[in-house]
């Protein structure tokens, strides 16, 4: 008897313990996410930014996702991004909808602004505006970020984001594959309202190689298949006309370098797919990167800012 009840305690012990394994290795149980309001022209917006992303490397590198969205949608290859023409100021003008003199960023570094006369070491603790996040969060819409940078992380204001990731060191930024697998898990299992993703790998190769060098045209292909990765998780979380779509960048480059008043450095892509997208159309009015923000607003019926300088690019749509 006392070596059977051994063995039975011996097999619950290992049971239990299989089981707890077992647990660790699951993702934890989402909760049921609030049903959100109905948007004007989608409940779902997806918006990828590839950093440095000159226009032309698409055509000439065969980006063969983005060239297929551009083709099945509507696009522009000559839009603008904001001066100075940097990582930080354009991202933040193109989720605030305003210019860096209104939000205030100025600077391109996690830890140094250029303006402060002590030279300390500061990350910015907050924004002078609302991003679309906090916006669109306070609507009722559930948002999420994913950041290839850790100098992001003064995006991320308190109660705007239901998720967001980023680096924790400026020394290792995070290559579009992770970015892009992480963000794809995250769409099929939270299917959020709106979801941002930043891809370095252009800028990465550009100022280590060169803009338009053979590295950078390697990693434009890189960072398009990461496109394809999410675009394909979007398709079967949302449905193929469940969701919009706008693939844009905050700046181009020369040299191995950006941030002048100069066409390779402010001209950027802006294309939109999906759901309400004119398809197989050319935007030919003028769109700037601050109408990003104000389109995500629009298409999913949130008010957008009186004051924002971004306007909805409606002829992208039906």
């Amino acid at each position: 008897m006392p070596s059977r009840l051994a063995a039975h305690r011996l097999a619950t012990a290992a049971a239990g313990l299989a089981l707890a394994v077992a647990a660790a290795c699951v993702p934890p149980r989402l909760p049921t996410a609030v049903p959100a309001p109905p948007g004007r022209v989608t409940r779902h917006v997806v918006v990828i930014s590839i950093d440095g992303l000159r226009p032309d490397a698409i055509g000439r590198y065969g980006a063969g996702t983005l060239q297929r969205l551009a083709r099945d949608g509507s696009v522009t290859l000559d839009a603008r991004t904001i001066l100075p023409a940097k990582t930080l100021p354009s991202h933040t003008s193109m989720l605030t909808g305003v210019p860096p003199s209104v939000h205030g960023v100025t600077w391109n570094s996690l830890l140094t602004d250029p303006h402060d006369p002590t030279g300390e070491r500061r990350e910015p603790d907050s924004l002078r505006v609302p991003t679309v996040f906090a916006l669109a969060h306070e609507a009722g819409f559930s948002t999420a970020a994913f950041f290839s940078k850790a100098k992001f992380g003064f995006l991320r204001t308190p109660g705007s984001l239901d998720y967001a990731q980023a680096p924790r060191s400026t020394w290792w930024p995070w290559g579009a594959q992770r970015t892009s697998e992480d963000a794809a898990w995250y769409i099929g299992h939270r299917r959020p309202n709106l979801v941002f993703v930043h891809l370095g790998e252009p800028d990465y190769a550009g100022h280590a190689i060169g803009w338009m060098s053979v590295v950078y045209g390697e990693n434009v292909r890189l960072a398009d298949r990461a496109v394809r990765r999410i675009v394909r998780a979007a398709d079967a979380a949302y449905g193929a006309e469940g969701y919009t779509l706008i693939v844009t960048a905050d700046h181009g480059g020369h040299r191995r370098t950006h941030g002048i008043d100069t066409l390779p450095d402010v001209a950027i892509p802006w294309i939109a797919h999906g759901r309400g997208v004119r398809a197989g159309t050319t935007i030919t009015a003028p769109v700037h990167t601050t109408d990003t923000a104000a389109t995500i607003l629009w298409l999913l019926g949130v008010p957008v800012p009186g004051w924002w300088a971004g306007r909805p690019v409606r002829t992208a749509f039906e």
